[in-house]
């Protein structure tokens, strides 16, 4: 079977991978980190941040929890196949998206107040669990990587966790930048963006989708 091939290695790449991959859009929770951390400071970005990781890990979880279920398809290694199709192509229309879309629709007025960290972070997981079709996002990514690895406890978890800590990266990457650019930084940067990281997407779903159909592979 092909997952008696995955090493842990490969699970922890992964999982950076897909959490940098399922937080770095700008929606409205990457726009509110934006924003908190220009009108709070750094800090209260990162918190934020921080309540967006551990609503995407929930997310991931639900996610694995229910590809595990359907064993016996996925470890078929011609459904994993179409799988990853499936996956690539969602992840390319997921691509498009994020380039074609206007994140400075979400902005808000900032708040006078500025709360507590937690406060921030909780308002954050609220913002992003709030949206469940990121569970899409995670069907796709999980596809196209051959995410699930039943029966592998310790080396799922450890994918798992890699997920959250991709996202934590992600986070603190954003908050920092934003904070170290605040007087060069222009609203219109948020949908450059946005540009990029559709663009990185649609770029990366295309070369997976030529992986899969010629045949290569990690293992």
């Amino acid at each position: 079977m092909w997952f008696e091939h995955v090493s842990t290695l490969d699970l922890v790449i992964k999982g950076l991978i897909i959490g940098v991959i399922a937080s770095a859009p700008m929606g409205p929770v990457g726009v509110l980190c934006v924003q908190r951390t220009l009108n709070k400071g750094r800090w209260y970005g990162v918190f934020t941040g921080i309540g967006a990781a551990f609503s995407d890990i929930v997310y991931a979880l639900i996610t694995g929890f229910g590809m595990s279920f359907v064993i016996e398809f996925i470890e078929n290694k011609t459904n994993m196949f179409y799988l990853q199709l499936i996956g690539s192509v969602m992840l390319f229309l997921f691509g498009l998206y994020t380039f074609r879309s206007n994140p400075m629709e979400s902005m808000r007025p900032p708040s006078s107040k500025k709360g507590t960290y937690i406060h921030n972070m909780v308002t954050g997981f609220l913002v992003t669990f709030s949206n469940p079709l990121i569970i899409f996002l995670f069907v796709a990514l999980f596809a196209r990587f051959t995410f699930v690895v039943p029966d592998h406890l310790v080396q799922q978890s450890l994918g798992y966790l890699s997920i959250f800590i991709g996202a934590l990266a992600w986070w603190f990457a954003l908050s920092y930048g934003i904070d170290k650019l605040r007087s060069r930084f222009e609203v219109k940067g948020i949908w450059l963006l946005n540009r990029v990281i559709g663009g990185v997407v649609m770029f990366a779903s295309v070369l997976g989708l030529i992986i899969t159909l010629t045949g290569l592979s990690l293992y």
